[in-house]
């Protein structure tokens, strides 16, 4: 792109027109914002190109419209809402594209907020309405969402390809914002990335990636997810699928097969019938960032515990009562006995946990134990470790809960998306209501404002936390800054480490 021309935008009646480094695209103008979907960032991932890392996109002639979303990645059936279709007239197989929402394209310099959605590693796509950057724009910040491969297109471990192709499909997307942001109006060196559940482990995993370096400046990881794998263990996944796939577990028998075939065998392996696999074999997630130390050298909390992304500013962040909505998902809500509660202590906490929990809890009832020592495993602790371990290694860190109580959901996993985004369609009308109480709309916009002050300044406005002290935003009504509210399961944590999950005694 020719970053010395005096006119990169054009605003018409028509829509805003700017230039990229692949052509010219066509937006348009909604509430006062300029709003540009389904632009390509990179090649589409299929034929000699598929199980590939992410190429350039092929520059096109003219003016492209960017108004429509572009198609969802190939993904689980299992999602509890379903992915948007692709809009009519559009490439099927155009996976890899960026929306943008901007109040100033050109030259205004805004900071930019990159959200990277969450979906169990196996679903999602940047058209949920959950995920409208409308309202975080409206703040004086350039919002950014983009489409990654997820489930085998994203993380099965095949020979002779890249491990991690959703975490290079981010890479990619955020040189995209590097090198073209400016003519919507972004500043490319105040690039924020922040994102939810698995959105939140690729967001944590660009921290310590050395294809990453220089791409962000700060990063808001929320209900980060504790399971990162070993190579082993994600091969082993792998041959599962293929297996139920009727398929060799080889990149050329991937590439050639169909992706709804291969999206589907994922669906029907069932990590609980595979103890080999830990602390897997307890979830229903089959894939997870890879370990591979090429792509991803060492786990996040081991990397910033050594000043890794020292210069990178960081809220991390959890919700108080994580594991509440699996439970409904798994209809196991006044069904938990004490041997699901004994099962899960032994399975989920390094070393064996059942004496400690029971004595942290000693009031606590099987569903009640059986909730809290999934919450810690899976998001809690690995959220707070990670604040931890930035501290630790000399970053500005910034942490938070969120306890504000959705009905009989309480403070439930993905509470925070709709809060933050500000949007009452799809999950947030599934966990808030229509219209949200006065509370929660309080609450989302407080959330919000105290998102992109940390984008524009660094400072969410609570203190950042520190070992001694451990002031952590806590999120209610009302809100309050206090030392980190969950004192009993951080006890009981204290002496384990968070690393690579492997093969059952590998």
């Amino acid at each position: 792109m020719d970053r010395n021309s005096t006119e990169p935008v054009v605003l018409t009646g028509a829509g805003p027109v700017v230039r990229t480094g692949s052509g010219s695209v066509r937006g348009r103008f909604e509430d006062g914002l300029a709003v540009f979907r389904g632009i390509p960032f990179a090649r589409p991932p299929v034929g000699e190109f598929r199980f590939a890392a992410p190429s350039p996109p092929v520059p096109w002639d003219g003016i492209r419209d960017a108004v429509a979303f572009g198609p969802p990645p190939p993904q689980s059936a299992l999602l509890p809402t379903l992915a948007p279709p692709a809009p009519p007239g559009t490439d099927p197989d155009d996976w890899l594209t960026v929306n943008v929402w901007s109040q100033s394209p050109g030259a205004a310099s805004l900071p930019v907020l990159v959200w990277i959605y969450g979906g169990a590693y196996r679903f999602g796509t940047s058209s949920q309405p959950t995920y409208d950057g409308a309202r975080l724009a409206g703040h004086g910040v350039v919002v950014v969402t983009f489409n990654y491969r997820v489930g085998v297109e994203g993380y099965a471990q095949l020979p002779g390809v890249p491990a991690n192709r959703a975490l290079l499909d981010a890479v990619a997307a955020l040189r995209w914002v590097r090198d073209n942001i400016a003519e919507f109006g972004g500043d490319p060196g105040l690039v924020t990335v922040f994102g939810e559940s698995a959105g939140a482990g690729a967001a944590a995993s660009l921290l310590v990636m050395p294809a990453a370096r220089g791409l962000i400046r700060r990063a808001i990881l929320q209900s980060l997810p504790g399971t990162f794998f070993a190579p082993g263990l994600a091969t082993d996944i792998t041959g599962a699928i293929a297996a139920e796939a009727g398929l060799p577990a080889t990149a050329e028998a991937f590439a050639a097969a169909d992706p709804g075939h291969l999206s589907a065998a994922s669906d029907r392996v069932r990590p609980r019938e595979h103890a080999r696999w830990g602390l897997v074999s307890h979830g229903d997630v089959p894939f997870s960032p890879v370990v591979d130390g090429e792509v991803l050298p060492c786990p996040p909390w081991v990397a910033l515990a050594t000043g890794t992304s020292r210069d990178v500013d960081l809220i991390v962040g959890h919700t108080r009562d994580e594991y509440r909505l699996f439970m409904l998902f798994d209809g196991i809500q006044g069904k938990v006995t004490e041997e699901m509660v004994a099962h899960a202590l032994r399975g989920l906490v390094p070393g064996g946990g059942e004496k400690e929990y029971r004595a942290a809890y000693p009031g606590a009832g099987p569903e009640e134990l059986y909730e809290l020592v999934y919450s810690d495993s899976l998001f809690r602790m690995p959220s707070l470790h990670l604040a931890q371990a930035h501290a630790a290694g000399g970053g500005r860190t910034f942490l938070y809960e969120l306890c504000y109580s959705a009905g009989a959901l309480g403070a439930c996993h993905s509470l925070d998306v709709p809060l933050v985004f500000g949007t009452t369609r799809e999950l947030g009308q599934f966990l808030l209501g229509d219209p949200p109480a006065a509370s929660a709309v309080e609450l989302g916009n407080l959330m919000r404002a105290e998102w992109t002050a940390f984008a524009k300044t660094g400072d969410p406005g609570w203190p950042p936390y520190s070992p001694g002290r451990r002031l952590t935003r806590v999120y209610d009504a009302p809100p309050s800054v206090a030392p980190y509210p969950e004192e009993a399961s951080m006890h009981v944590w204290d002496q384990h480490r968070l690393g690579v999950l492997d093969l059952d005694g590998a």
